[in-house]
């Protein structure tokens, strides 16, 4: 029976792969669950990685990372390539006060930030890193682990490590609650919520090109990858010590709203393909694996920080719920966005790819506000998560 015991606590790439599978099929059967109507639905597959992970389970982390970045990348390729057709139509109706929405969301979070780091007495520097973990930024910790590389903060690193773990998990779950919450604060009643159906705009072909073979469709995804991820590793100086970018999620998602957007405009595509079963498969396929590597990489030390650091919690909940609540009571009630289009923007204005999985559970089949609400605010977003992350480092020393 020694080839039982490699499988389940061996080193190889096997029992990574086999945690993996747990955590998707686990999480993906929770997520079915539903009380007073209300699911997680494919967050769970998070949850079941940080369990499985909790347990001591060897793994090997190389490979999580990579799993987990692809994973994001193909989410990300996939959300841009259903909302580009009509995104800069919608930009033009609302983006702009969306886009105005995620500046003040971004500006409340770095003042909650700094405000609890000057009234709990602890390091501005740690707070980084609990701040990056309660919006869900890993290209923001990145950003500021590179920082302290740069300022010789010793010790540093880990410990925004340590506050990025802390505060992920619970931010999850805090902007799933204020997608919920939001719901009764401004009386949504989602039977009288409108929804709309997108249809091609003039010169959009919908389904001419039905008899391309599944290996064609598959070319425009890998290129708009591949210039993705050339665009996301672009350095842009912003007067700093380290420049920003839009890192491996960006990057993909900017160059697959500008391909969905033109290769339908042009006919190069049709919306068969951008909206297509392949394209929803790809985005699920991507958001699973992306959830289950965040939560298995994560589950490990998880336990042992929150006892140590067990305010780190609170903090980040407080970081993660106010400035939305706040920002989306606001476009609710003031600017009467849809609540659809708010839950995509909740999630787009903490780059959480979870939070837009939740919130197409939510909204009738085939409504695309949720993503368009999502798409339309994450490019900006995540170049000012990014810059902050760093901002708050430098305002450390």
């Amino acid at each position: 029976m020694e080839w039982v015991t490699n499988l389940f606590a061996g080193e190889g790439l096997a029992p990574t792969i086999l945690y993996l599978a747990v955590a998707v099929f686990a999480g993906l059967l929770l997520g079915k669950i539903k009380v007073k109507g209300i699911t997680l639905g494919i967050t769970w597959v998070l949850f079941v990685g940080i369990a499985v992970s909790a347990l001591g389970v060897t793994l090997n982390h190389d490979m999580l990372h990579i799993v987990k970045e692809f994973g994001l990348i193909l989410f990300v390729t996939a959300v841009g390539l259903q909302v580009g057709p009509g995104f800069f139509k919608s930009f033009k109706s609302g983006g702009l006060a969306m886009n105005l929405m995620a500046l003040i969301g971004v500006a409340l979070g770095v003042v909650i930030t700094i405000i609890i780091a000057k009234l709990s007495g602890e390091s501005l520097a740690d707070m980084a890193g609990v701040y990056t973990g309660a919006i869900t930024n890993t290209p923001g910790l990145s950003a500021a682990q590179q920082a302290v590389g740069d300022l010789g903060i010793e010790g540093a690193s880990d410990r925004l490590a340590a506050g990025y773990a802390v505060a992920y998990p619970l931010a999850v779950v805090g902007m799933i609650l204020s997608c919920i919450i939001l719901r009764p604060l401004c009386r949504i009643d989602l039977k009288k919520e409108p929804v709309s159906s997108q249809q091609p705009a003039a010169g959009e072909q919908k389904s001419t090109g039905s008899g391309q073979n599944s290996t064609i469709k598959l070319i425009p995804i890998f290129v708009i990858i591949a210039l993705g991820i050339v665009l996301g590793s672009i350095p842009i100086p912003v007067g700093m010590k380290a420049p920003v970018k839009l890192g491996l999620a960006g990057g993909p998602l900017v160059v697959a709203i500008i391909a969905g957007w033109l290769g339908v405009k042009k006919g190069w595509y049709d919306t068969d393909f951008t909206d297509g079963q392949g394209v929803h498969m790809l985005r699920e396929v991507g958001i699973a694996l992306f959830l289950a590597g965040v939560g298995l990489g994560a589950g490990g030390k998880f336990i042992e920080t929150v006892q140590v650091h067990y305010m780190w919690v609170v903090y980040g909940v407080i970081i993660t719920m106010v400035p939305p609540l706040i920002v989306a009571t606001f476009g609710r009630l003031v600017l009467k966005l849809n609540y659809y289009t708010l839950m995509g923007y909740i999630g787009g204005s903490h780059t959480d790819p979870p939070t837009l999985a939740f919130a197409n559970t939510v909204a009738p089949e085939g409504c695309k506000l949720p993503n368009m609400g999502y798409a339309t605010v994450y490019p900006l977003t995540m170049f000012l998560r990014i810059f902050t992350a760093q901002l708050l480092v430098l305002l450390a020393v």
